[in-house]
């Protein structure tokens, strides 16, 4: 029976399921617990409340809330020690972080001897972490394979924008390989350029089974289209609004016709649905989404994506989802398998069955449904 565990971070949340072959995916354990990165802004936080210095270890993590709580605790007059790879959280530019930021560099056997300062490890991946949770309920992890989506803006050489760097890669990285699972990859294959994929494989070297990494935003699309209503359109506009950054992809009989990606912060209702708009008109430009902020838009196949037809227009995932209730599109919210918050998770597990030739006929059974009228107590581990 193959055990397959499957872990989405965000911004906001991590999301966690563990497949059991032979189970439904409705039968799956799954846990939805705060963000790495949110973890670390409350402790953070609890040392700005005592006024103690910090030191950040660990490796590159995703950043937002922690660099948001890091930069108030140096405007408030404590100091922030960090390693090389945890300093990278917050940029790539270590110049950057050292000078514009205020956080002081110190070598990994200097941060052995720090004294007087909490110290915090980074780190998106924490497999003990999530082990001893499952454990508590009486699970054990005996996993045949790992999957982790985290989104990677990539390693901007200096004085290109992170975002162009990461739209660039997007737009590369279709024009390869025209599937959303080509944005998964075996962790013996990861570009050098991902480096927070490249750090959550770091964290998780003591697996002794495959281990798959992926972008979050193509996971949760790929998850998304697994919808039953979503799987029944010839083409569908799928967007993630996600936590920090709204995606959206057209997807049609040849595949990826097109994606844009912008901030979530930065989008309301309307202006989202002129994105959409335009979008699906074939119309949107892609200096046009990074001049308003955002990272940049492609278009594969022009041919217009119709609105007004009797099928929905978008089909809505992601955590901040609710933006679409006064959206002036006909929407549909989808939840694969009956879970939202899982869009991700089933997500990844399906770009496992095309990346790791030893799970595909297990994760194939169960997101076609065959095979899957067990329930629980009938699967003999």
């Amino acid at each position: 029976m193959k055990h397959i565990l499957t872990v989405d971070i965000g911004t906001g949340t991590q999301d966690i399921f563990l497949f059991r072959e032979g189970l439904n995916l409705e039968n799956g354990f799954k846990l939805v617990m705060p963000s790495p990165t949110m973890m670390v802004r409350e402790k953070i936080q609890e040392a700005t409340r005592l006024r103690e210095d910090i030191l950040l270890t660990g490796v590159t993590m995703g950043g937002g809330p922690s660099h948001w709580a890091a930069a108030t605790h140096l405007e408030q007059g404590h100091r922030v020690f960090a390693t090389p790879q945890a300093a990278q959280t917050f940029n790539d530019d270590l110049e950057w972080v050292e000078h514009e930021m205020g956080i002081q560099l110190i070598s990994e056997d200097e941060a052995l001897s720090q004294d007087n300062v909490r110290r915090i490890t980074l780190q998106d991946f924490d497999l003990e972490a999530i082990r001893q949770a499952f454990s508590a309920f009486g699970v054990k992890l005996d996993l045949d394979g790992v999957g982790v989506a985290v989104f990677d803006h990539g390693a901007a050489p200096p004085n290109i924008s992170d975002r162009k760097f990461r739209f660039d890669y997007l737009e590369r990285r279709i024009l390869e390989e025209n599937r959303l699972s080509a944005f998964a990859y075996p962790a013996d294959q990861l570009p050098e350029m991902l480096t927070r994929m490249l750090a959550v494989s770091t964290s998780a070297a003591s697996l002794d089974c495959s281990l798959v990494l992926m972008d979050t935003a193509p996971a949760a699309v790929l998850g998304a289209s697994l919808d039953p209503i979503a799987a029944q359109q010839t083409r569908a506009l799928i967007v993630n609004i996600g936590n920090a950054h709204t995606l959206a992809f057209r997807l049609g009989p040849s595949g990826i016709e097109g994606v844009f990606e912008h901030h979530t912060g930065l989008l309301d209702h309307a202006r989202l649905d002129t994105l959409l708009e335009s979008f699906a008109a074939g119309t949107l430009r892609s200096e046009d989404v990074f001049n308003d902020h955002g990272h940049g838009a492609l278009t594969i196949i022009p041919e217009p994506f119709p609105l007004e037809g009797d099928d929905f227009d978008v089909i809505v995932t992601g955590p901040r989802r609710s933006m679409m209730l006064e959206s002036r599109l006909k929407h549909y919210f989808a939840a694969p398998y009956g879970d939202m918050m899982l869009t991700g998770c089933f997500g990844i597990l399906a770009a496992m069955a095309d990346t790791i030739p030893s799970l595909q006929s297990a994760i194939h059974a169960a997101l076609d449904g065959a095979g899957s009228e067990n329930s629980p107590w009938d699967v003999d581990d």
